[in-house]
């Protein structure tokens, strides 16, 4: 659990963040990030339901891509794991945060295999397990050539921690297949 926090602690540094002073609570949200670990194979958020899909999961893998503009707009991330100065010197109360994610990217943590349709919850009736198409594209980090594909950039860089706006689109061609 150590290294969980010390990562943790080192990407809170990176941006000026801090960790949530809470001590209770930061252990809860530590120990949640290491289960998510062991169970998935990668450190989805504590305060979200994954789906186990590493492809669906991208966006909410800690630090997710809605922390920044969640401590930015309201002192803290939605699960108040990372946390702004002001916050963390109990100079701006922490209150609830609205959930940015996209609703079609929470209901595929509830989807279930098409094999089995008959057990999938009324609520996610019609949803599969495929990933959305259309608006993926593949961006890349232009201080450090990390590359990934999905609908916009990461705010953040996993590997040099640069910001949203370091990132460029790669235009690919299209083929046609057949």
């Amino acid at each position: 659990m150590e290294s969980v926090r010390r990562r943790a602690e080192s990407d809170a540094r990176s941006r000026g963040y801090y960790l949530n002073p809470e001590e209770s609570f930061l252990k809860d949200l530590i120990e949640g990030l290491k289960k998510n670990e062991e169970r998935y194979g990668y450190p989805s958020c504590p305060c979200r339901l994954a789906s186990g899909n590493f492809e669906f999961d991208k966006d909410i893998i800690c630090p997710c891509d809605y922390r920044d503009p969640d401590v930015e707009e309201f002192g803290t991330c939605y699960c108040g794991l990372y946390v702004r100065k002001d916050a963390f010197e109990g100079k701006t109360p922490l209150g609830s945060i609205p959930e940015r994610r996209p609703q079609e990217k929470q209901m595929r943590a509830y989807a279930m295999p098409e094999e089995t349709p008959s057990s999938v919850p009324s609520s996610t009736a019609g949803i599969t397990a495929e990933p959305v198409k259309g608006e993926l594209k593949l961006w890349y980090c232009k201080q450090c050539g990390y590359v990934v594909f999905r609908e916009k950039p990461p705010y953040i860089c996993p590997i040099c921690k640069a910001k949203r706006e370091f990132f460029a689109e790669i235009r690919v061609g299209t083929y046609a297949l057949g």
